[in-house]
């Protein structure tokens, strides 16, 4: 398996356009991940430093440990992600990440 990892600095949540959005920023190589629904509900896009590595409906399970958040991918879609399949978002220096978390359980974010 291949992990990929977001060492978060800050956490975002958002609605747009009818469009809820929840990101995690690491801020020292721009590297981000990025949860995307419309409102009021139905598939989760998620992507990872740029719209080419996403999907829709890409996250089979989640993980939250008190410093980490981890997304296991459906097998079928890992290609989208660069071959990985699993990332592991870094919290323990997360500015907002109880509200992004808070956000990603209302997109019914699959474990948690």
């Amino acid at each position: 398996m291949t992990e990929l990892v977001i060492r978060a600095a800050y956490a975002t949540v958002t609605t747009e356009d009818d469009l809820r959005y929840v990101g995690f920023v690491d801020a020292r190589d721009e590297a981000y991940a990025l949860f995307r629904q419309a409102l009021p509900g139905g598939p989760v896009w998620f992507e990872v430093n740029d719209p080419d590595f996403g999907a829709e409906d890409a996250i089979e399970t989640a993980r939250l440990t008190p410093d980490t958040l981890t997304l296991l991918l459906r097998p079928a879609i890992t290609g989208r992600f660069g071959y990985a399949s699993i990332i592991s978002i870094r919290l323990k220096t997360c500015e907002a990440a109880e509200t992004a978390l808070a956000g990603l359980r209302a997109m019914g974010l699959p474990g948690l």
